[in-house]
C-alpha cells in the first residue's frame, strides 16, 4: 500500500505540473510573441531543474537518494537519457506550436488531446518495444484506452467554439435594446 501511495503522490505532482504546463507555455509564447523564445525559456527551466539540481546533488553534495546497486555514466545510459530528453523537448515544442496555433480559446483542448494520446502511445510502445510482455493485459485495460480515444474525440467534437461564444454574447447584448424599442 505504501508503494502505491508514493506512486500516486508522484503521479499527482506530474498531473499538476503538466496540467498547468499548456496554459503557462501558451502565456509565455503570447507574451514573447514567439514560439521559439518560449521554447528557449522552457529549455532554461529544464536546465535549471534537470541539470543543475542533479549536478549539485550528485557531485557537490555526494547525495543521490535514487541510486540503485551500481549507478553509472555508461554510454548506453547516456544515450537512453538523451533520447528521453529529446522526446520530452520535442513534445514541449509540439505543445507550444499546438497551443499557439489553437489560440487562447484552443488551449483548453490541446492538453486533453495530448494527454489522452500520450498514454495510448506509451502503452503500445511499452508492451511491444521497450518492455515486451508475454501476456497482454486484461481486455478491461484496453477498454480503458478505448475510453481515452473516445474522450479525445469528444473533446474535439464538443470543444468551445469562438463564434458560438461571440454570437451568444452579442445576442444577449442586443436583446434588451430590442425589447425597449418595441415598447
Amino acid at each position: 500500500m505504501h508503494k502505491w501511495l508514493t506512486v500516486l503522490l508522484f503521479v499527482a505532482g506530474a498531473a499538476i505540473s503538466w496540467g498547468v504546463y499548456v496554459p503557462l507555455v501558451h502565456g509565455a509564447a503570447t507574451k514573447f510573441q514567439s514560439n521559439l523564445r518560449a521554447f528557449l525559456f522552457v529549455g532554461v527551466a529544464y536546465f535549471l531543474v534537470a541539470v543543475l539540481v542533479p549536478l549539485v546533488l550528485i557531485f557537490v553534495m555526494k547525495f543521490d537518494p535514487t541510486a540503485k546497486a551500481a549507478p553509472n555514466f555508461n554510454a548506453s545510459s547516456i544515450v537512453w537519457g538523451i533520447a528521453a530528453g529529446v522526446a520530452g523537448a520535442l513534445g514541449a515544442l509540439f505543445v507550444i506550436f499546438a497551443a499557439t496555433n489553437a489560440g487562447a480559446s484552443g488551449v483548453i483542448y490541446v492538453a486533453p488531446l495530448v494527454f489522452a494520446g500520450a498514454p495510448i502511445i506509451n502503452t503500445f510502445a511499452t508492451i511491444y518495444y521497450f518492455h515486451p510482455v508475454k501476456t497482454l493485459p486484461d481486455w478491461k485495460f484496453f477498454l480503458g484506452l478505448a475510453f481515452a480515444v473516445v474522450g479525445a474525440a469528444m473533446v474535439m467534437l464538443f470543444k468551445p467554439a469562438d463564434d458560438a461564444h461571440a454570437t451568444a454574447q452579442v445576442s444577449a447584448v442586443k436583446a434588451p435594446a430590442e425589447v425597449t424599442a418595441v415598447h
